[in-house]
């Protein structure tokens, strides 16, 4: 960590216009989460002492997906998106008292990596300015350095052809002290063609205060910032492929690396087993040496050591396995703890369920938790047996040890040991089969 405290300003109010959505930009999903969520991930590995979100294109609903992801982050509000300098001028009132470090990132730039953050709050400099020898500089602003550290910013239309020839770009991203964010924010003009306030202003207008100026630089591929549906599917291959390699780094088994699909926080320990076209959603972790088999899809939830999950089963939010659990193949939980040693086959759906130890869930059991207005939890108790085909209507309890027939429709509690039977007496009549069938086939003539 720095000396200094550090407080985050991301930019994320823009409209985004070039993705043809009504979506605001920072909403649209990378790794599972909004792009927004990745900047603020990265901020997170700082501790900052306040984070500030600047919202204006769909300012309600960039400010309910930040609730989600950083709770304390505050909202600030730009009605007018008068240029990034206006930006983060709307940001300073809610950073009133603090004295620190602040970043400014941007929420469609969903790549820059805390080891980065660190050391652009770490930088001994008056303004800090982060950087990236580009491929092809293209129409970036160059960033023109010398002995004393950056000596400005020239955008591209402004430069010479020597100007133009430099490799260093800017990204955009900038760290400063709070003091000096007061100081020279409402000096910067906007005198140029877009009528608007940029914040590449400010170096120039530290350094000529005699303040130092310095860049930081960091690989391209961090600064990718996504404008359109195409940037947006080349960044989420891009995260895919990190993550991968990041996960056969950590001694995770993918048996098809290329159709295994991640989250930003997906957790996979070292022995873990991943077959091929799993995808994980957002909030899920499993432990070392569980195996996940084909095509199975993961969201919210939480897998121990040893349990076995598929192939073409699906896990929701709150589903909590416990070690050795099994879950086969087109079974589907949500919001239900499974302990030790269970065994869920087939064909079954568990929601607002508990699960004792090593009971036995017959193939097409189903917890009927929802009565049209509200949930309802099923309690089963250790080493019970569920038949096939059982209805279990919630709230309901089923003891230790208890039995439930084939077919049971089970609307009361089943004690300890018991046996419950819930089905309409079988009737056989003789014949009635072949007369019928005759009758149906000369009416269908």
């Amino acid at each position: 960590m720095t000396e200094k405290p550090v407080a985050l300003i991301v930019l994320a109010a823009g409209q985004g216009s070039r993705m043809q959505s009504d979506l605001p930009k920072v909403l649209h999903r990378l790794g599972g989460v909004p792009l927004v969520g990745h900047a603020l991930a990265a901020g997170r590995m700082l501790d900052p002492a306040q984070v500030v979100v600047v919202a204006g294109h769909g300012a309600d609903a960039v400010k309910k997906a930040v609730g989600k992801l950083e709770p304390e982050a505050r909202i600030a509000l730009q009605q007018e998106q008068l240029g990034t300098a206006h930006a983060v001028t709307q940001a300073l009132p809610l950073l009133q008292g603090f004295e620190g470090r602040v970043i400014v990132l941007y929420g469609d730039t969903p790549f820059i990596g805390p080891e980065t953050l660190a050391m652009l709050a770490a930088h001994p400099s008056d303004v800090v300015v982060l950087g990236f020898e580009a491929d092809d500089p293209g129409r970036y602003g160059r960033l023109v350095t010398g002995p004393d550290g950056l000596e400005r910013i020239v955008e591209y239309k402004d430069a010479d052809a020597a100007t133009r020839a430099i490799r260093l770009v800017n990204s955009g991203v900038l760290a400063a002290d709070a003091a000096t964010l007061r100081e020279f924010l409402p000096k910067i003009g906007n005198d140029n063609a877009a009528g608007e306030y940029y914040l590449t202003d400010l170096p120039g207008l530290a350094r000529a205060a005699g303040l130092r100026v310095d860049v930081v630089t960091c690989d391209e591929a961090e600064t990718l910032g996504i404008n359109t549906r195409t940037e947006l599917a080349r960044a989420e291959a891009a995260f895919q492929t990190r993550a991968r390699a990041q996960a056969l780094e950590d001694g995770v088994t993918l048996s098809d690396p290329a159709t295994v699909w991640f989250a930003l926080d997906t957790v996979i320990g070292r022995d873990a087993i991943i077959g091929q076209n799993v995808v994980f959603g957002p909030g899920v972790t499993v432990e070392s040496g569980a195996e996940i088999l084909p095509f199975c899809h993961l969201e919210g939830c939480h897998v121990s050591a040893g349990a076995t999950v598929g192939p073409f089963a699906r896990l929701r939010p709150g589903a909590e396995l416990a070690g050795d659990v099994h879950v086969g193949n087109f079974v589907e939980i949500k919001n239900s703890v499974l302990d030790e040693g269970v065994k869920v086959g087939h064909l079954t759906y568990l929601g607002d369920a508990h699960i004792g130890e090593a009971t036995n869930i017959g193939a097409g059991t189903v917890t009927c938790n929802y009565d049209g207005v509200a949930k309802h939890r099923t309690e089963i108790g250790a080493h019970a047996f569920i038949g096939s085909d059982t209805m279990l209507v919630a709230p309901v309890r089923v003891g230790a040890r208890a039995m439930t027939g084939s077919g049971s429709v089970i609307t009361q509690d089943v004690p300890d040991e018991a046996l419950a039977l819930a089905r309409a007496k079988q009737v056989n009549k003789p014949g009635l089969a072949a007369r019928l069938m005759q009758a149906l086939r000369q009416k269908k003539g």
